[in-house]
């Protein structure tokens, strides 16, 4: 089963790569653009945390957002040493674009499955990311509850 995993991942990560390139974008940007879009204003440390990923890795997919035009640091309202991250318009548009690549590839890798199983194997797959500390907002379009929340999504 980890194999079978594993192969699908590495499938699932390269068709998305491909749709999101013309979106000047990668995954991790993709992630990134998710995370600020629901914590708007969060500083690049809360949304490293967030998305669990090190410091130093947030600093460069932050740079990259940035001087695409999709994020803007501003300054924090609390902390002066801190920058609070924001979707520009142009990130928004990109945003919203790249979600539609995500849902093509989730219809494309669920196409053989009928509709009651795809939705078994989406709430399979988030408890087992919940087990492992994965919050399912990042993975659900229709939840607009920002992540500090902890509250659950529908």
């Amino acid at each position: 089963m980890s194999y079978l995993l594993a192969v699908l991942g590495v499938h699932t990560q390269a068709r998305f790569s491909e749709l999101l390139a013309p979106l000047g974008i990668r995954p991790q940007h993709f992630g990134a653009l998710r995370w600020i879009a629901m914590n708007d204003g969060s500083t690049q440390q809360e949304v490293a945390d967030l998305m669990q990923v090190r410091r130093n890795l947030m600093v460069g997919l932050v740079d990259d957002l940035e001087q695409a035009g999709l994020v803007v640091r501003g300054r924090h309202p609390v902390d002066r040493r801190a920058y609070a991250l924001h979707l520009t318009p142009v990130g928004e548009r990109v945003l919203a674009a790249a979600e539609g690549e995500a849902d093509r590839v989730s219809a494309e890798l669920l196409a053989p499955l009928d509709p009651g199983s795809r939705a078994a194997f989406q709430e399979a797959l988030l408890a087992v990311g919940a087990a492992l500390g994965l919050s399912p907002a990042v993975f659900l379009k229709n939840c607009d509850v920002p992540v500090r929340a902890a509250q659950p999504c529908d």
